[in-house]
C-alpha cells in the first residue's frame, strides 16, 4: 500500500540498463511515485543513482533493503532473469508489491510460484511488458479499435537489429537455461505478448530458433508462427543479424493493411538520459509514420506518441485500488507458455498444440 501521504516509495533492484534507463526514470516521472532506494553492488552505478536521484538510499545487497522499511512500498526487479524469482519471493514475503521485468522467469512453473505467493499474501505483482506502450503499438491498437483494417487474418511483427558481434560477458549470451538468455526470451517475449493481447489465445505454435553469429551460444535469429483461436495467423521475427530491416508491423485485414517501419523512439531516448517528463516525449518524426489502406489507395497515419509512463501511471492507480494492474502475471505466464512451446517446436521440428 502507498504511504500515508499517498506517495508510492519505490526500490529499483538492479541498476544496469533495465534499472537505470527503463525503470527508474519512468518511475521518477510518474506523479505519486518516487525512487527512494536502489540496490546495486557496482560503485559507479551507485554514484550514478545518487547523482540522478538526490537522497536515494543505495544498498549493495537486497537483504539490506528492508532495514529501513518505511522507505519501500514497491519493489521493481530489474536484475538478470535467473534472479527474478528468488528476489520476487523475498519481496512478497516482506509484504511488498512487486514489478518484475519480462519474461519473469525461465519457466512457466517458476512464474506460477511467484503468482501463488502473491495470491497467498494478497499482494500485487505486475510484469513490465513495456512494449505495449510503444508508439507503433498504441497506433495499431487504435486502428484495430476503429475497425480500419477489418478482420485481421495475418499479423507480421519484427524486432530486427544488426548486432553481429557477440558480447560474451553478457548474461543474455549464456547458454544455461536458468539464465533465459537469447532472443526468444528477450525480444520474443515482447512479440508474443503483443500478439496475444491483440489477437487472443493460441492453438498451435511453430518456431525456428537459430544461432548464426560466430561464437554465439544462444539463439540470435528467431521465427515464430502462432495460430490464434480467432483465426488470425501471427508471424513473428526477432534477429540480431538482420543486415536489411523488414517492417516493424505488416498487418493484413479484410478492409486494408497497416505497414510501419522503424523502432519506437523511447528506448534510444532513455539510453541517452531522457525522461517521459521531457517535452515531446515519445513523438516520432513524420518520415517514420506508417501507411494504411489497399494497393493504390493508402494514407499516412500519424504514430501516436510512445508512453512507457502509462504503465507506471496505471500501476500507481492499481496500488491505490482504482483499477487492475497494467499487466498481470497471468498474462506473463501465458507468454512463457508460448516460449516453451516454441522451444519444443524448434527442437523437434514440429508444430506444437497449445491448450489452456
Amino acid at each position: 500500500m502507498p504511504s500515508p501521504d499517498g506517495l508510492i516509495r519505490t526500490a529499483v533492484v538492479g541498476y544496469g540498463l533495465a534499472g537505470s534507463a527503463f525503470h527508474a526514470p519512468v518511475v521518477d516521472a510518474t506523479d505519486g511515485m518516487a525512487v527512494t532506494a536502489v540496490v546495486t553492488r557496482n560503485p559507479e552505478r551507485s554514484d550514478a543513482a545518487r547523482a540522478r536521484y538526490p537522497g536515494v538510499h543505495v544498498v549493495a545487497d537486497f537483504a539490506d533493503l528492508f532495514r529501513r522499511p518505511d522507505e519501500v512500498d514497491l519493489v521493481v526487479i530489474a536484475t538478470p532473469n535467473r534472479t527474478h524469482v528468488s528476489i520476487a519471493l523475498a519481496a512478497i514475503e516482506a509484504g511488498r508489491a512487486v514489478v518484475i521485468d519480462k519474461p519473469v522467469a525461465a519457466t512457466a512453473a517458476e512464474a506460477r510460484r511467484v503468482r501463488d505467493a502473491a495470491v497467498r499474501r494478497g499482494l500485487l505483482v505486475s510484469v513490465f511488458h513495456n512494449r505495449r506502450w510503444d508508439g507503433d503499438a498504441l497506433t495499431l491498437t487504435q486502428l484495430l479499435a476503429d475497425g480500419d483494417l477489418g478482420r485481421v487474418h495475418r499479423f507480421e511483427s519484427r524486432f530486427e537489429r544488426w548486432r553481429p558481434q557477440v558480447n560474451l560477458g553478457s548474461w543474455r549470451e549464456q547458454p544455461d537455461p536458468d539464465d533465459a538468455g537469447g532472443l526468444l526470451y528477450d525480444l520474443g517475449s515482447h512479440l508474443i505478448d503483443q500478439a496475444l493481447r491483440w489477437f487472443g489465445p493460441v492453438t498451435s505454435v511453430y518456431a525456428e530458433l537459430r544461432t548464426v553469429r560466430p561464437r554465439a551460444q544462444v539463439d540470435d535469429d528467431v521465427f515464430i508462427a502462432l495460430s490464434h483461436a480467432g483465426g488470425t495467423q501471427s508471424h513473428l521475427w526477432a534477429s540480431a543479424v538482420a543486415a536489411d530491416l523488414g517492417p516493424r508491423f505488416r498487418v493484413l485485414g479484410s478492409a486494408g493493411s497497416f505497414v510501419k517501419y522503424g523502432l519506437d523512439v523511447q528506448e534510444d531516448a532513455l539510453r541517452a538520459g531522457g525522461s517521459p517528463s521531457d517535452v515531446g516525449w515519445g513523438a516520432e518524426p513524420e518520415t517514420a509514420w506508417g501507411q494504411v489502406g489497399t494497393p493504390g489507395h493508402t494514407r499516412t497515419v500519424r504514430t501516436l506518441p510512445g508512453a512507457y509512463q502509462h504503465y507506471y501511471e496505471d500501476l500507481r492507480d492499481a496500488l491505490r485500488g482504482h483499477k487492475p494492474p497494467p499487466v498481470t502475471i497471468a498474462e506473463a505466464i501465458d507468454v512463457i507458455g508460448i516460449i516453451e512451446a516454441a522451444e519444443q517446436s524448434a527442437r523437434d521440428g514440429v508444430t506444437v498444440g497449445v491448450t489452456d
